[in-house]
């Protein structure tokens, strides 16, 4: 399907109003009951994180956002996905398959429909969160 097509499908017209005057997100804060595991498979993919607070809190820099990994009690997350948007396709690709050699699985990448065309390099990490990698094209 071309975007005018899906644009035309699925985006409401007119747009509804906006209640809030939103400015952003600071990030998004994941809780792991396999803690260490997990700041392990992050470290090897994305590097040292940029933020530690005391045993339980690492943080890496996304953009201009956060990834925090907190201690949780129980389980991992589930049913979440992520979405990491990357400066070119071939930056979306490299960090793709570093989360693989991390430990993760992905897809081929492809283009995709994501209210705009994009780039699309998805990761599952091993615990189960889906990381939606992807650039702009």
């Amino acid at each position: 399907m071309d975007f005018e097509s899906y644009r035309r499908k699925y985006f409401v017209e007119p747009a509804p109003e906006e209640l809030f005057d939103f400015t952003g997100q600071l990030g998004v804060t994941l809780y792991f009951q396999d803690y260490e595991q997990a700041v392990d498979f992050y470290q090897r993919a994305l590097g040292p994180p940029a933020y530690i607070e005391g045993k339980s809190t690492k943080g890496w820099r996304i953009g201009k956002a956060w990834l925090t990994l907190l201690r949780g009690r129980q389980g991992n997350p589930e049913n979440v996905e992520i979405q990491i948007v990357m400066k070119t396709p071939e930056e979306a690709e490299r960090l793709q398959k570093a989360f693989i050699e991390a430990g993760g699985t992905g897809p081929t990448p492809s283009d995709q429909l994501m209210y705009q065309p994009i780039w699309s390099c998805p990761v599952k990490d091993p615990f189960g969160t889906e990381l939606l990698i992807f650039s702009r094209i």
